[in-house]
């Protein structure tokens, strides 16, 4: 269903290319016409007209603009080539260092991220975005404790912010202070209870320090929310196996295979399972199904392949 200011924009399009179908040297509307392209998300067609405005005048605002349309192109190394070339020529382009910044991120070029969002910070310090985005930086270089002060920072300039929450949970569960950890992430369900990784780190942490009861709870609701979370499924099946309750193991796995039909290491338990229970038949073929999916095992298929010929020669 189209929008009033959808119809507007299309109209605002029209009338755009008319102008450049009898002027095609108008570098103004071509520029405007680029940019609405690009917010209405038409990337490939707003290339063309940046990549003319290139040839006329490399300034950095064209270049940012080149930046965000290889980057919804999933070009990201044409996306950091142009966001470079507008920092560079412009280093008032705050946006353009900021979104470099994320293509970074996204290359796992962390220490290059660093820089950018330290830049952008040092133009706004109450930038609650950079922080984050240089908090996420210093969690994946497993610095934990400037991802935690990166994330603090956030939260204190925008406490509304589920993902700094989230992180900052997950920063602190890699400290070991899973007390907070937890309170992070029953922050992050407050603000948004669908979220269901904040429910399955709740759980990870329950079945850690062995509070059963309440790390099926989360766990289910995770399920509940995200059917295809291979790792919920996991521990869930952990606990249901450790107990003895192989039945109520069986039909979990059959839902967590069902949901999740390529993952190897899900028919591999589930195979498991079968065995304990004494149901050979099923045991063999979910056997069978998790070394069709190798990429998707945490055991060698050439290990899983050895245990079904030991079984059938028993």
């Amino acid at each position: 269903m189209y929008t009033f200011n959808m119809v507007l924009s299309f109209e605002k399009m029209e009338n755009l290319q008319t102008i450049l179908d009898k002027n095609p040297d108008d570098i103004v509307t071509r520029r405007e016409f680029a940019i609405l392209l690009l917010n209405n998300n038409f990337p490939e067609d707003a290339l063309k007209h940046l990549q003319y405005l290139i040839k006329q005048k490399a300034d950095s605002e064209t270049y940012y603009y080149l930046g965000i349309a290889y980057e919804k192109l999933k070009d990201l190394q044409k996306a950091e080539d142009s966001y470079e070339k507008s920092a560079a020529i412009s280093e008032n382009n705050i946006d353009a260092i900021y979104n470099l910044g994320l293509v970074y991120i996204d290359r796992k070029k962390y220490e290059q991220g660093i820089k950018c969002f330290e830049r952008v910070i040092k133009s706004d310090s109450k930038d609650s975005n950079s922080y984050f985005s240089l908090g996420l930086c210093y969690f994946k270089l497993k610095d934990f404790d400037s991802a935690k002060i990166n994330f603090q920072k956030t939260i204190e300039l925008n406490n509304e912010d589920i993902y700094a929450h989230f992180y900052l949970g997950n920063t602190l569960k890699e400290q070991n202070k899973n007390e907070y950890a937890k309170k992070e992430f029953e922050k992050v369900i407050e603000l948004s209870p669908d979220y269901s990784w904040a429910y399955f780190n709740i759980a990870s942490i329950d079945y850690e320090e062995g509070n059963i009861d309440s790390s099926i709870q989360n766990i289910k609701k995770t399920i509940e929310l995200n059917p295809k979370d291979v790792d919920a499924y996991k521990i869930y099946l952990k606990i249901l196996t450790k107990s003895g309750e192989y039945e109520q193991a069986n039909v979990v796995a059959l839902s967590a295979v069902e949901n999740c039909p390529e993952e190897g290491d899900l028919y591999y338990i589930l195979a498991q399972i079968n065995k304990l229970q004494n149901i050979n038949d099923s045991y063999k073929v979910n056997m069978q199904n998790a070394i069709k999916y190798p990429n998707t095992l945490s055991v060698r298929p050439e290990l899983l392949k050895h245990e079904l010929e030991e079984f059938e020669n028993f």
